[in-house]
């Protein structure tokens, strides 16, 4: 029986932070590995020790198994656990593990593969009895077509090996086959160092229904309950429940049979998962079989009080698993990314300079980041995962909401209001959501504020920025700020705000403020300081903590959340347009994958223009109006930096003039 006195955890964020935690408690020491962008990342720190991984490309130097398994021999560590993404799936690198004589944490390498072959894999697994979807590989995009006339359309385009909604595409039509290929094998290229993909029959209104196993080398095999992913944006998930508001007991029964068959079927060791697609009218069939832990097991471990980190190590040290456990109450996660879903979803990088999250009862908080870490291009987008617990659905939706409202989220742009809609809307209460949701349900909608937020952060931002004055001053001190013997002119200033909009107070303390020349209803300012305002406004008051960056200012308050930049009362002379109308400039660091037009090209908006990567996902650039592509100054392969001007579309009346 193998033992495990220390652990190599070969990958990054919250999920090395993760399985440090519970080696900890078990008594298992720790290596972290990191590349150059990771030297301040909390998973370094978490870890007992840590070796830097060498290379030029950040993104893919976690995925070197070579430079894995040498960290561990360097530390003397016994065992290599994978996390999920990166290698957790490759079945060579846990052949290379076990070949250096140390203990994969996760299924055997066979297994993987057998489960990375997502076409042997159902064809295996339906002869088990499992319901299947057909489908097929393809390796040469020739015969992509003979493919697609079996298995008809509507049909999903996925990367053979991997998961994560990594490389997944719809395709409704022929037209766009050729197109959806070509992306997915990019986008798997780039996450897996597999380009292969894998045609299948899409479902229509489908919900994500899953369900965690678990298996030892003693030949057992539990199902630990079903997990609902079914809210997704592009295939990745962004809402997981458990048990799922869709699945009824005797649903829950069949689920959990076919899981368990289709881990006896394939010998399973390890924490896997078992995806099924369920249709409305409750029939299943199988999506694939992820043979590693999955980001959203936390919900599961607090329904059944198991942790699976903890289990994985046993059973990777030969221990039998226990008995079957009961499920209790409901757990709901949200992915918090480092994205902007108001503005297409475009990822945001910079620095985190406040990053507090809550605590209370019931919540669980897994995080890779913490105030002061820089949110960089290489990897995915993924900052943290909320979790909340309680008795009943309602309640954990409630207090998930809540909790993330109350967080204070600076300097780097989130999708936390869109998961705050999400979770408030009708729709999802009533659990009724499939993945089509957010296609039904747009950012803007979700993420709508309160209609009072705008005014009221204005005014607190303003008596926030003169008390701070007030409280930096020399000489007297007791009177208010731009206080004069003959009232002239009042105070001004003038905040830039994410609507892209302007918004200018004007004030005379103590008894007078204006929101754009608008006097702030019922105005009562109960106290002021640099770092809070307790005011009221229309009969209610509220108190708004203020942040101030620079000539930025982060405002919270239970209206919302906001950024305001203050701009120069005195602004510099205006400078000549720095770019040349029609711009498509990058949002961040990136590298272009693909141009889809030629200079002098016609284009009607919303066509593509190129597609960048970034964050590990490719993100289209299309164009925002109908005209004429004059410019054209980058190509495939060719790295950019943020602003960079990519494309320049001139309207048809510019174009001719």
């Amino acid at each position: 029986m193998p033992l495990i006195r220390r652990l190599l955890i070969a990958n990054r964020g919250e999920i090395a932070v993760r399985i440090a935690r519970t080696a900890h408690t078990m008594g298992i020491d720790t290596v972290a590995v990191y590349a150059d962008p990771d030297v301040d990342s909390p998973h370094v720190s978490a870890a007992d020790q840590a070796v830097r991984l060498p290379g030029d490309a950040a993104a893919d130097t976690y995925l070197r198994g070579e430079l894995l398994v040498e960290a561990a021999r360097t530390t003397g560590a016994d065992a290599i656990h994978p996390g999920y993404g990166f290698l957790s799936e490759n079945a060579d690198f846990a052949r290379q593990v076990e070949a250096a004589g140390l203990v994969f944490v996760g299924p055997a390498p066979h297994t993987i593969a057998a489960m990375g072959d997502k076409l042997a894999a159902k064809e295996l697994l339906g002869a088990a009895g499992v319901p299947v979807l057909p489908g097929g590989m393809v390796r040469e995009d020739a015969k992509a077509e003979a493919l697609v006339a079996r298995i008809g359309f509507p049909l999903l385009v996925k990367a053979a090996f991997g998961g994560g909604g990594r490389g997944m595409r719809a395709v409704r039509e022929q037209a766009d086959l050729a197109r959806a290929v070509a992306a997915a094998r990019r986008e798997a290229g780039a996450a897996f160092g597999d380009d292969t993909v894998f045609l299948e029959r899409l479902v229509e209104r489908p919900r994500h229904v899953e369900v965690q196993i678990f298996g030892d080398t003693h030949g057992n095999v539990l199902a630990l309950f079903e997990r609902d992913c079914s809210v997704q944006r592009r295939h990745q998930k962004l809402i997981e429940e458990s048990p799922s508001p869709a699945v009824d007991r005797a649903l829950r029964e069949r689920l959990c049979a076919a899981a368990v068959a289709a881990g006896r079927a394939i010998g399973y060791v390890g924490a896997g998962t078992v995806e099924f697609v369920l249709d409305p009218s409750g029939a299943f069939h199988l999506l694939e079989v992820n043979t590693r832990l999955q980001v959203e097991h936390p919900v599961t471990e607090l329904t059944t009080g198991l942790d699976l980190v903890r289990l994985q190590l046993l059973v990777a040290q030969g221990h039998a698993l226990p008995d079957a456990p009961v499920a209790v109450g409901h757990a709901i996660e949200a992915r918090l990314y480092a994205e902007d879903p108001v503005r297409g979803y475009a990822p945001s990088v910079g620095t985190l300079h406040r990053f507090d999250i809550p605590e209370a009862d019931g919540i669980r908080v897994d995080a890779g980041v913490v105030t002061g870490s820089r949110v960089g291009p290489h990897y995915d987008a993924l900052l943290a995962k909320v979790i909340a617990y309680a008795p009943t659905r309602d309640e954990a939706c409630r207090k998930l909401a809540h909790t993330l409202a109350r967080a204070r989220l600076h300097g780097v742009r989130t999708n936390r209001d869109l998961l705050v809609g999400i979770l408030r809307s009708p729709e999802f209460a009533a659990g009724d959501a499939d993945t089509g949701f957010l296609d039904r349900h747009s950012a803007a909608d979700l993420c709508a504020a309160d209609p009072a937020v705008s005014a009221i952060h204005a005014a607190a931002a303003a008596l926030a920025g003169q008390a701070e004055r007030r409280a930096a001053a020399r000489v007297l001190t007791g009177i208010p700020s731009g206080w004069r013997n003959v009232r002239s002119a009042d105070q001004q200033v003038t905040y830039a705000h994410d609507t892209d909009g302007r918004t200018t107070v004007t004030y005379r303390l103590p008894d007078h403020l204006a929101i754009d020349g608008k006097p702030l209803p019922g105005l009562v300012v109960h106290a002021a300081h640099a770092d809070r305002v307790d005011l009221g406004a229309d009969g209610v008051r509220r108190t708004i903590a203020v942040h101030r960056v620079g000539d930025t200012v982060y405002l919270d308050s239970p209206l919302g959340a906001s950024e305001l930049i203050e701009l120069p009362r005195l602004p510099e002379p205006a400078e000549a347009e720095a770019e040349p109308a029609g711009s498509l400039l990058a949002a961040m660091p990136g590298t272009v994958v693909r141009v889809a037009v030629a200079e002098g090209e016609h284009v009607v908006a919303g066509q593509l223009v190129l597609a960048v990567e970034a964050m590990k996902m490719e993100h289209e650039v299309t164009a925002p109006h109908e005209g004429v592509v004059t410019h054209l100054p980058v190509g495939p392969g060719e790295p950019v930096d943020a602003g960079a001007v990519l494309a320049v579309v001139t309207a048809p009346v510019e174009a001719a003039g």
